[in-house]
Parts: structure tokens; C-alpha cells; sequence
């Protein structure tokens, strides 16, 4: 029996909304505040997925300056990907600026266009449905103005994005709290809709109900919800916000995001994950995702086509013109912040006045932590000569929750120091005086801490301390993202002077560690 495991996109990719074209699958997850937005994904068998690019490249496609909405964890929720007549349509709510829109393109990897914004669609996490008749649909939550709660659909014109009629509540789901992430799909004559409930938490669950017409009334499944991993052990949790799809031979599979807490807690810093499901029917033709409505970690593939993953690339040497899929940067990047071409093989930073407790855009370009146990290292080359001017590694959950390692001028001297932000609280942990040019900055993870280390080049490494990884979790961070890894600079409010020149990023997984007493000691 061929099987496979869970996550199938590990890290900070929540959200997922697959479709299919051909004997290819296509997939996109949120962003939120991180540019370039709305990661997609490509895959020939569900399982194996190998990144594309991003949806949103542009500024003029994602703003993210906060404007209306203060905090982090704004930016793109929630988007849902379609094909038809020979284009791709995304459509997302970005939360910065309190507009739902769509984009489309010929070619997954782009070019998309610019946003169109729908008028007099408010709330999030809408989705597009096109019918046998011709007409789209566009489903998705109450507005942000006091909407009764539930989930509302309306007609719409996708060449100018305006409503083609009222904007109509059709189901309110089955008593769990905030309905949404709604998807509808048309199958053997019935309307499903199939939505998330309970928050995106240990609650969430994906429900379901159907209709013979595109407004209903609907009728709920009598064995909702159809997945929960809530109050189970599982080592996945948090499952919910579902999007269906049915491969060639036929068979029904679901995406959906999870989290996998640390052993022994409950709680996650990875961020929610993309999962896999298979899906059954029922003989009253209802579906029920996975093992009776749970999510494993390791699931029958039935009859998809598995191969073999894409082997591990642990080192970046920033040797080409662009930057890989896997680099994000915090907001919309100032011009003149990062450069591939100022020194060829090398990533340059420029650092700039906003810095890593602010709301602004600091010079930081990162990737997310997909593994809970792995080592970061960078090589890097700085010599800061006004006082305030930094750089170096950060582990990153947002503006108030942090860990940073760098090398910076104070008091007349360049230092490197650790130092850790959570909530309002600031500390540093160890400063030592560090005059040389070049210097190699690290951290390894494992469940319970991050431990932090510096290096000259060709010497061994010195341990400069640790800081716990709860303090950079959901469950006390709050937010919807998950960590991430970065380079950064700033000038603590001025630009830098000096550049920060990165010759590579490497990031090794490292094997899990065995769950044992020790661990359990150590969590407690």
C-alpha cells in the first residue's frame, strides 16, 4: 500500500486552495503581511508539491503599508484558486486596505494582472464558483459593517467585477463559531457548500451542507462535521478550511491546514500547514474527508501517481539574478533596501530606519522554518561605523515577539549581541566585542528552544545563549503566521550607511528528536 505523510507543504502555508487542470494540480496558500503574496504551487500528484512562484508580485497588486488596520497579521487572507476557459482566477481579501479582489492569468507562473476590486462585497475568504449555465458566483462571509454572522453569495461579472445581483445570506453553518472559508462546488446535481467552523483553532472543523439550487435552501449533512481532529491526541490538530478537488482516476482528495503542536504542549510556532486527505461518499452522497472524519499523519494514496520528493536544497549562495520562490519580505520592500546585483554572489541589505518592533518595512528578507528541528547559518560581511547601525539572523514571529543575533555599533565599538523581544518586554542576552569584518551567525532549533551561535570563518562555533520557542508560538505571539527565518539590517532609525553583504543562507533539517522523558522534563 503506497502511503503518504502529513504535511505535504510544511511551514506557514495555511489556507490551501487546489485546482486541478489536466493531469496538473495547482495550489495557493495566505500570505498575509508578507510580500510577494500568495505562494502557488505545482503539482502532478497531490503529494509532491514544487513552488512556483507568487500571485502578487507587484506593489500595485499588494499594498500592505497599514493603513486602515493596525498589527501584524493583515495583508491576504484566505485565497481560492479556479481554472476556467483557459485562465486562472485568484481571489483573496487583503486586510490592509479592507478590499476583497480577483486576479487572472493565462499561465500559473504569471504574468497576473492587476487587482480587480469588487464593489459592494465586503468580508473575507471569498471564493468563485462557475456554473454550467454560464453564470459565476462569488461566496463568501458576513461584511465587516455587523452582518448577521454566516456565510452570503451573489452573481458577478468577472470582466468588471461588479455585482450582478443582491447580496444574499445562504447558510449559516451548524453552530460552531465564525463560518468561513466557504467553497462551492456542483456535483451529480447537487449545490455543496462546504465552509470551516469553530476559529481556526484546536475547535476548527470543516462542515458541509447542499441544495439543488445555487442559493439554497441548504441542507445541512445530519453527520457534521465531515473533518476534526478536535479533542483527539493526534499529533495534527487545528484541522479545517478545507477545498476539494477530484483527480483523473476519478477519486476525491481535500487540502486543508493543520498544525502539529510541540510534544508535550499545546502549542505550535511552525504556523498551519497544508495537508492531504483522501475523501469518501457516502451511499446518501455525502463526502467525509480521511479516516472517518480524522487527519492522520500518513494517509493511503489509493491510486495517485506518488514519486519520489524533490531532494532537499539546504544552501542558497544568492549566485543568480532573482531571488528564489522561497524568500519573502516583511511588507512591501523599500526600494533600494536588498540588492542581488550590487555584489554579484552575494545578497546585499541596506538597512533602513524602520526596524524589527516596527509597523514599517525593515531591509529583512527571509523564509519560513518548516522544520521544528533544524540549523540556519549565515556567512555574512558588515562594518557598521555609526552607532545604531545592525545586522544579522532573526527568528521572526512578528514586531513583538522575536529573537535576533547581529553584529552592531555601540559605545564607539562593533559588538555582537543577542537579544530577545516579547511583548513589551526587551532583553539582551549576551554582547561580546567582535571587530572583524566577516562572521558566521546560526541558530538550531529543536522543539523547546532556539540556541545561538557565532563563528569566524574556518573556526569553530561559540554558543552565545537560547531563548524558548513558546515564546514564539500562536498560542502567546498570537497571529496567523508561523516562524521565520531572516537576514535583516537597520539603522534604528536612519539608513544605514554601511551594507550588509550575505555570501549564503543555509538551512539543514536536522532528524527529530526522540519524544522522551527528557523532552517531557524539559517542556514542563
Amino acid at each position: 500500500m503506497k502511503t503518504f505523510k502529513n504535511p505535504v507543504i510544511p511551514g506557514f502555508y495555511p489556507d490551501p486552495s487546489v485546482c486541478r487542470v489536466g493531469g496538473d494540480y495547482y495550489l495557493v496558500t495566505s500570505s498575509f503581511e508578507y510580500f510577494p503574496g500568495v505562494p502557488i504551487f505545482h503539482s502532478k500528484d497531490l503529494v509532491n508539491w514544487h513552488q512556483l512562484g507568487h500571485v502578487l508580485t507587484r506593489e500595485s497588486q499588494l499594498p500592505l503599508a497599514r493603513r486602515h488596520r493596525p498589527g501584524f497579521s493583515q495583508g491576504i487572507f484566505a485565497p481560492t484558486l479556479r481554472y476556467h476557459n483557459g485562465r486562472f482566477y485568484m481571489i483573496t481579501t487583503n486586510m490592509s486596505i479592507s478590499k476583497n479582489f480577483f486576479v487572472w492569468a493565462e499561465w500559473p507562473e504569471g504574468p497576473w494582472s492587476d487587482p480587480v476590486y469588487i464593489e459592494g462585497w465586503e468580508g473575507i475568504d471569498p471564493s468563485l464558483f462557475f456554473d454550467d449555465d454560464g453564470k459565476v458566483y462569488i461566496t463568501g462571509t458576513q461584511g465587516f459593517q455587523g452582518e448577521p454572522e454566516g456565510i452570503y453569495q451573489a452573481e458577478i461579472d468577472l470582466e468588471t467585477g461588479k455585482l450582478l445581483s443582491e447580496r444574499r445570506w445562504i447558510w449559516g453553518g451548524t453552530g460552531g463559531s465564525y463560518p468561513e472559508g466557504p467553497h462551492l462546488y456542483k456535483i451529480n446535481g447537487w449545490y455543496y457548500l462546504m465552509i470551516a467552523e469553530g476559529g481556526t483553532e484546536y475547535g476548527h472543523m470543516v462542515t458541509i451542507a447542499r441544495s439543488r439550487t445555487p442559493y439554497g435552501p441548504y441542507e445541512s449533512n445530519p453527520n457534521n462535521p465531515i473533518l476534526s481532529n478536535r479533542s483527539t491526541s493526534k499529533p495534527i490538530q487545528a484541522t479545517g478550511h478545507a477545498d476539494l478537488v477530484q483527480a483523473e482516476d476519478g477519486s476525491w482528495w481535500a487540502v486543508f491546514l493543520g498544525i502539529r503542536p510541540i510534544p508535550f504542549t499545546k502549542r505550535h510556532n511552525l504556523g498551519r500547514e497544508t495537508c492531504l486527505a483522501p475523501v469518501w461518499w457516502t451511499e446518501e452522497g455525502w463526502p467525509v474527508i480521511g479516516n472517518n472524519g480524522k487527519a492522520e499523519l500518513e494517509h493511503d494514496a489509493g491510486n495517485l501517481p506518488v514519486g519520489e520528493p524533490a531532494a532537499w536544497n539546504p544552501r542558497d549562495d544568492f549566485d543568480g539574478q532573482e531571488l528564489s520562490p522561497v524568500w519573502v519580505f516583511y511588507r512591501n520592500p523599500t526600494p533600494g533596501s536588498w540588492s542581488l546585483a550590487e555584489r554579484p554572489g552575494w545578497l546585499t541589505l541596506r538597512g533602513q530606519a524602520a526596524t524589527l518592533n516596527d509597523t514599517g518595512s525593515p531591509a529583512f528578507v527571509g523564509r519560513r522554518q518548516q522544520h521544528r528541528n533544524c540549523e540556519i547559518m549565515v556567512l555574512m560581511e558588515f562594518e557598521p561605523y555609526e552607532e545604531g547601525e545592525e545586522a544579522g539572523l532573526v527568528v521572526f514571529m512578528n514586531e513583538l515577539f522575536h529573537y535576533e543575533i547581529v553584529k552592531t555599533f555601540e559605545g564607539g565599538t562593533s559588538k555582537l549581541v543577542l537579544r530577545r523581544r516579547v511583548g513589551s518586554m526587551r532583553q539582551t542576552d549576551a554582547e561580546i566585542e567582535y571587530k572583524d569584518p566577516a562572521v558566521i551567525l546560526g541558530v538550531k532549533a529543536d522543539d523547546y528552544s532556539y540556541t545561538f551561535f557565532y563563528a569566524r570563518p574556518g573556526g569553530e562555533p561559540v554558543e552565545l545563549g537560547e531563548g524558548e520557542t513558546a515564546f514564539l508560538t500562536s498560542e502567546v505571539a498570537n497571529g496567523f503566521t508561523g516562524v521565520v527565518m531572516a537576514m535583516y539590517a537597520t539603522g534604528n532609525g536612519k539608513t544605514c550607511r554601511s551594507p550588509a553583504h550575505f555570501d549564503y543562507f543555509h538551512y539543514r533539517q536536522l532528524e527529530e528528536r526522540t519524544v522522551d522523558a527528557i523532552s517531557l522534563k524539559e517542556s514542563l
